[in-house]
């Protein structure tokens, strides 16, 4: 399995898990205030992250390119900052950090936009990328 699959396989269970904790609190507190942040723990972080880590078991060749690990850390930092300030700003109340709920998201835009672009890049966009011509 290509390393930028392991990597999304793995970011996605911990969002999974997350999700699932995030799910028990409201379940237990009985205030579902946060369920958006929930429910975006869970597509983005869970379903979205195994996705992608599908789509490049699918296609090693553009899973060994730079731009997918690219792709990854974008994808990543913007789930890291978008998800715990919706969560914050959703359940506790503070309307204030929604700023820095806009930037993880618009890193999250830019890593969706990198992963269209390799999807729609051809097959031999990818092998000329990643493979030097021979001389």
């Amino acid at each position: 399995m290509p390393r930028v699959s392991e990597l999304f396989f793995k970011t996605a269970i911990v969002f999974l898990i997350l999700g699932i904790g995030a799910g028990l609190q409201m379940a237990i507190s009985g205030d579902h205030g946060a369920f958006p942040a929930h429910a975006h723990i869970n597509l983005l972080g869970w379903v979205t992250s195994a996705i992608f880590g599908g789509y490049y078991g699918l296609n090693p060749a553009k899973a060994e390119r730079r731009i997918a690990m690219i792709h990854y850390g974008l994808y990543t930092v913007g789930l890291v900052i978008m998800l715990p300030a919706l969560y914050w700003m959703l359940a506790a109340g503070h309307p204030e950090i929604e700023p820095v709920v806009a930037i993880g998201s618009l890193i999250v835009a830019a890593a969706v936009l990198t992963f269209a672009f390799i999807v729609f890049s051809s097959a031999e966009t990818v092998r000329s990328a990643t493979v030097a011509p021979a001389q």
